[in-house]
């Protein structure tokens, strides 16, 4: 009897809800082997210029997590995940092989790296009959569903929303599959490796952290019932997500999503119910407008491509300004340029894997614009070190920061001091990041460098000595 075979190779789209590779696979084949590939480029390799990790620890053991429980998820529904370390273009080609599979089914990456795994995995196909069956997975809308195409996506965040939001709906995410014929091709299912496996040594989180992530599909859904239905979190939203700290000041999806362990289109649906119940929100509606700005961000890499690398970015203009500065560099990763809230900011990403919106920007800001730095140094370091690195988010938003997004609008250059005080204006963020200046006034805890040395001897603070010099003077952004 002849059996229709075929693999799903799970890439950012860690779950079985709203999965859509999934369910094409289930409809189409007698029987369906899902794999997981741990490419070692992306978690043992550097990132393209500037020598980074390509995937820190947080992102990493977040991972491990994530594929874990999918494993387990798989295996209570009558299947299992197939795990394997290597390039997953040569790891599938063999197993398409030897299962003598029919297809490959996957979600469509549009990003380089991503994109040369899949042609080439395509390529290879080809010489033994088989193909790959590309699905959509990482958005809210499907493209076909826009009223425009790719190429014609409005370069402004406001005119795509005004275009979309009111016209286009949401379709329903795809129910998780309640049952699956098991693997019969006999194989090994491949150990998930760990940390130590991944080049990094385990670490327990930080106890200043806000928000402790934990990976995969069921722990991203009680996340998601947690902050909408349990806490009703969500209605702090539109006050507090500008925010640096305390309760609300983030949604904290973006891990989940970023992998796929959720899918946006599942939260937008939970915002919606809530909404029929509880009434209509400003906060589920800035929560929607989030998820619609991921939309927005991925078609701008759709539309503009690889310009988005690009040191002049999308509208390819370099500043002659910006330099490989590896000291300035240095500064600014290790939370020691003598501004508060810069440091703060970067101190939480190297021990946590986050940081708010709000931080990114200034953090972005104050190297791009302040320090002259070239914006792709940072880009790669948040690449590297963040628990929620989505490639189009971080490296559009990098784009904005430097001004070189096609939305001049988005040119924004930070008052780093008016921003501290607004968002941390008793100094209680900066002081639980940078403990040093836990004696400073309230006042003076984000300009220390102004300090006399009559203060200082006062407070039994040296700059200098206990706490780096500023690389620029605070008096840069004079609040009047």
């Amino acid at each position: 009897m002849y059996t229709k075979r075929g693999i799903v190779w799970f890439r950012q789209d860690l779950r079985l809800h709203d999965n859509e590779a999934l369910h094409d696979a289930i409809s189409s084949l007698d029987e369906v082997i899902p794999v997981y590939v741990f490419d070692e480029r992306t978690f043992l390799g550097k990132t393209d210029h500037f020598g980074f990790p390509k995937t820190g620890k947080y992102r990493a053991r977040f991972i491990i997590e994530s594929v874990a429980d999918l494993r387990a998820s798989l295996q209570a529904i009558g299947s299992n995940l197939i795990v394997r370390v290597g390039k997953p273009e040569e790891v599938l080609f063999e197993i398409a092989q030897k299962a003598k599979t029919n297809w490959v089914f996957c979600n469509r990456e549009r990003t380089p790296d991503e994109v040369y795994v899949q042609d080439t995995l395509e390529q290879k196909l080809w010489t033994i009959g088989q193909e790959i069956r590309y699905s959509r997975g990482k958005m809210l809308y499907y493209t076909a569903d826009l009223p425009f195409p790719i190429t014609h996506t409005p370069d402004s965040f406001a005119q795509f929303r005004k275009e979309v939001e009111r016209y286009v709906p949401v379709r329903e995410p795809l129910p998780g599959p309640e049952e699956m014929a098991p693997i019969m091709v006999k194989m090994e299912e491949g150990e998930i490796p760990g940390l130590e496996d991944l080049g990094h040594t385990p670490f327990e989180p930080d106890n200043r952290a806000n928000f402790v992530y934990k990976g995969g599909e069921r722990a991203g859904l009680e996340h998601l019932h947690r902050y909408i239905w349990e806490e009703e979190t969500v209605q702090q939203y539109t006050h507090r997500h500008c925010g640096v700290s305390s309760a609300g000041y983030s949604s904290h999806f973006s891990a989940w999503l970023s992998q796929g362990c959720l899918s946006p289109k599942m939260i937008y649906h939970h915002l919606k119910a809530y909404e029929q119940q509880r009434g209509a929100s400003d906060s589920a509606q800035d929560l929607f407008h989030a998820l619609l700005m991921r939309d927005f961000l991925r078609l701008m890499v759709k539309k503009h491509g690889c310009k988005v690398f690009d040191k002049g970015g999308l509208i390819a203009n370099v500043d002659t300004r910006w330099r490989d500065d590896d000291r300035l560099l240095q500064r600014w990763v290790s939370g020691a340029t003598g501004v508060p809230f810069i440091d703060a900011n970067m101190n939480e990403i190297a021990a946590t894997g986050y940081m708010s919106n709000r931080g990114r920007q200034n953090v972005a800001s104050f190297l791009a614009k302040d320090l002259m730095v070239n914006w792709q140094m940072g880009a790669e370091y948040f690449e590297s070190v963040l628990i929620d690195y989505d490639v189009t988010s971080n490296w559009m938003n990098w784009n904005y920061a430097a001004g070189i997004s096609a939305d001049p609008r988005e040119d924004k250059h930070f008052n780093i001091i008016s921003q501290a005080m607004k968002y941390d204006p008793k100094g209680e963020y900066v002081k639980t990041w940078l403990p040093q200046l836990a004696g400073v006034p309230s006042e003076m805890v984000h300009q220390p460098d102004l300090l006399s040395s009559d203060e200082q001897d006062r407070l039994h603070l040296h700059i200098g000595a206990d706490y780096p010099e500023a690389v620029i003077s605070t008096e840069r952004w004079r609040v009047r």
